[in-house]
C-alpha cells in the first residue's frame, strides 16, 4: 500500500502541473489572430505535440485508473491503518506517511472516474472563461482540427502505414478523444450538435473500427466524460454509434 500512496502523491502533484502547462500551451496556440488553424498548427508543431502529450497521459492515466478500481479502496485501509499507528503511538515511516491535507485531496482526485480527464477538463473550461478577450472560436477550432488531423491519420491507410508501432496509433486515438471531450466541454453546444467542426461520426467510426476491446476505454470516455452527448441537439445515429 506505501508504494500506492507513493504513487498517488506524484499523481496529486502531476495534476497541477498539468493544469498550469495546459494554459501555458493553449495560451500560446490560441492567442494569435489566423486564417487556417491547420497552418497555424503546422508552425507551431512543437507546442502542438506537448498538448497532444498532455492529452495521451491524462487518457492513459485515466484508463489505468478505471481498470484498477481497488485504489480507493486502498488508500482507505491506509488511512485507517494509520490512524490506528497513532492511537497506538506506533511510528509510522516518514517519507511513507501522508498528512490529513493531502490525503483528503488524493481521495477526491481519486473520488471521480476519471480524474485526470476532469482536470483537464475543468483547466480549459476555466482558461477559456479567465480570457474572454480571446475568441472561442480560437480555442474550438484548435481542438476540432487536431481532432480532423488524427481522424484523417487513422483512417487513411495512406498515413497509417507510416506508423511505426501500434503505440503511435495508441497515441493518435487517445489524443483525438481527449480534444473532443475538451472541445465539448468549451463549445456552447458542444462536440455532437449537427454545427460542430468535428466529423463525430468519422471519428467514432474510426474507434469502433479498432480491434474489439482496445478500445473500450476511449469510447467510455466519450459515453461518460462528455457534457452534451445526450443533448436534444444529438443525433440518434450518434447515440446509437456509441451504445
Amino acid at each position: 500500500c506505501y508504494n500506492c500512496i507513493s504513487l498517488q502523491t506524484r499523481t496529486d502533484l502531476q495534476s497541477r502541473v498539468s493544469e498550469a502547462a495546459l494554459h501555458s500551451l493553449l495560451r500560446a496556440l490560441t492567442s494569435e489572430t489566423y486564417d487556417d488553424p491547420t497552418q497555424h498548427l503546422e508552425r507551431e508543431q512543437a507546442l502542438a505535440k506537448q498538448f497532444a502529450e498532455i492529452l495521451h497521459f491524462t487518457l492513459r492515466f485515466d484508463e489505468l485508473k478505471m481498470t484498477n478500481p481497488a485504489i480507493q479502496n486502498d488508500f482507505s485501509y491506509y488511512r485507517r491503518t494509520l490512524s490506528r499507528m497513532r492511537i497506538n503511538n506506533v511510528p509510522a515511516e516518514g517519507e511513507n506517511e501522508v498528512n490529513n491535507e493531502l490525503a483528503n485531496r488524493i481521495s477526491l482526485f481519486y473520488a471521480d472516474a476519471t480524474p485526470m480527464l476532469k482536470t483537464l477538463s475543468d483547466g480549459t473550461t476555466k482558461f477559456v472563461s479567465e480570457n474572454k478577450n480571446l475568441p472561442i472560436e480560437n480555442t474550438t477550432d484548435v481542438l476540432s482540427t487536431m481532432a480532423s488531423v488524427c481522424k484523417v491519420m487513422l483512417e487513411t491507410p495512406e498515413y497509417r502505414s507510416r506508423f511505426s508501432s501500434e503505440e503511435t496509433v495508441s497515441f493518435c486515438l487517445r489524443v483525438m478523444v481527449g480534444v473532443i471531450i475538451l472541445y465539448d466541454y468549451v463549445h456552447p453546444v458542444g462536440a455532437f450538435a449537427k454545427s460542430s467542426k468535428i466529423d463525430m461520426k468519422g471519428c467514432i467510426k474510426v474507434l469502433r473500427d479498432q480491434p474489439p476491446n482496445s478500445v473500450e476505454g476511449l469510447l467510455n470516455a466519450l459515453r461518460y466524460t462528455t457534457k452534451h452527448l445526450n443533448d436534444e441537439s444529438t443525433t440518434k445515429t450518434i447515440k446509437s454509434m456509441l451504445q
